[in-house]
């Protein structure tokens, strides 16, 4: 019996033209200027020394670590301390009016469903749990955070690698048979898998795949399927 449901955001519960259209873009604009105005704040200064160490980049040489930080962004790349900088630059694009965060109707209307019949629900995402938190705390159908238990982001370990699974399952103190987990990515579902957790394939537009997993366009398909498990 599904007890808990784990799900990814981009693609799934929010379009992907909002993060690479938007959000990304809005990160791009502004995180110059945010990193010179708080480089030496605390929680800013330790995802900087992160930067310099994963990318080799003299930590004083605050350009050069920002130009690493925008190639990164072009590059999409899963790096937590540019996750963690990003949030931080959003945190203000959202309290100031200037962001909205996307959420899919039928996701909207699910997620509160869940909750009230007593489903867990948890975030996984490769966006940092701030990130994460404004996405849904200030959606343009208001304040979903109430919904969820708890997220997780890369550091629990990569969205495609088995382990990342088996940690979220060790800190949940769950079964891996309870836990459903809702992705647009058949990698992220097959690490899933690994380790026993339920799947369904999101597969918002294009052609359904053939696949011997259950796929669903929208949370009203996944909500059928899970009535029936």
């Amino acid at each position: 019996m599904i007890r808990v449901i784990l799900t990814d955001i981009e693609g799934t519960t929010s379009s992907i033209s909002f993060v690479h259209e938007v959000l990304f873009p809005y990160a791009r604009d502004h995180l110059p200027a945010f990193v010179r105005a708080h480089g030496k704040e605390a929680a800013v200064a330790e995802q900087l020394d992160a930067v310099a160490r994963e990318s080799g980049v003299d930590r004083k040489d605050l350009d050069g670590l920002i130009e690493v930080l925008l190639l990164w962004i072009a590059e999409d790349r899963k790096a937590t301390p540019l996750k963690a900088l990003q949030g931080m630059v959003w945190e203000e694009g959202y309290t100031r009016g200037e962001l909205k965060g996307h959420i899919y109707p039928d996701a909207a209307d699910y997620l509160q469903r869940w909750h009230d019949r007593g489903l867990r629900l948890f975030v996984y995402s490769s966006g940092s749990v701030k990130a994460q938190k404004l996405i849904f705390g200030f959606t343009t159908e208001g304040d979903f955070t109430p919904f969820f238990s708890g997220y997780f982001d890369t550091r629990v370990g990569a969205k495609r690698e088995p382990q990342a699974y088996q940690t979220i399952l060790e800190e949940l103190g769950v079964s891996p048979s309870s836990v459903l987990f809702l992705s647009d990515v058949e990698a992220e579902l097959e690490a899933a898998e690994a380790v026993g957790l339920k799947t369904v394939w999101l597969v918002r537009d294009g052609e359904l795949p053939d696949t011997g997993r259950p796929v669903a366009r929208s949370f009203d398909e996944v909500d059928a399927l899970l009535r029936r498990r």
